[in-house]
């Protein structure tokens, strides 16, 4: 099994996305990229601990490629927007790509230039790549957070249409 982390804005979102990828085994919700040991929720929405929220995606290379894990990652979230994603603002729902080693950093960063060069976006991606220091796991709560809450609103509101408008129109 390899590993992939993102932060692509709320990682409830970015969780229950990557959790319908054949060859994806686990999505651990997490924070990464900031300056205190063992931050909490509350901590992290200070936007005072450099922390990003972000999923660490346990995956089968077998089954699924890193590229393809890009592609779901880059389709699910606007790396144009710096600090924010929708509603959700403040840097740690920043657009973030924590590489596990050199292989990873050159595919994510060749992806990023190609998606730059072709103009898919109006404006420039903002989406920093970076090494993985140190994952912390979210508390338990956040983990597994669409599927145990799909009646609340905003699982109902955001996170649903989301799932249904990447996996429709594929």
């Amino acid at each position: 099994m390899n590993i992939a982390v993102f932060g692509a804005g709320c990682f409830w979102c970015v969780e229950a996305i990557f959790l319908q990828l054949d060859g994806v085994t686990e999505v651990i919700s997490g924070y990464t990229g900031g300056n205190i040991p063992n931050p909490t929720y509350e901590q992290i929405c200070t936007g005072k601990t450099g922390h990003a929220e972000v999923c660490k995606i346990v995956y089968n290379p077998e089954l699924i490629k890193y590229e393809k894990l890009l592609k779901y990652f880059w389709k699910s979230h606007d790396p144009t927007t710096l600090n924010r994603q929708g509603n959700d603002i403040g840097t740690q729902y920043r657009s973030a790509i924590y590489y596990t080693d050199d292989t990873q950093k050159k595919i994510a960063i060749k992806y990023k230039e190609k998606l730059s060069s072709s103009k898919v976006y109006a404006d420039s991606i903002v989406t920093e790549i970076r090494p993985l220091d140190v994952f912390y796991k979210a508390e338990e709560y956040h983990q597994d957070y669409y599927r145990m809450n799909t009646q609340k609103p905003y699982c109902k509101f955001i996170i649903k249409p989301k799932i249904d408008k990447i996996f429709n129109n594929q």
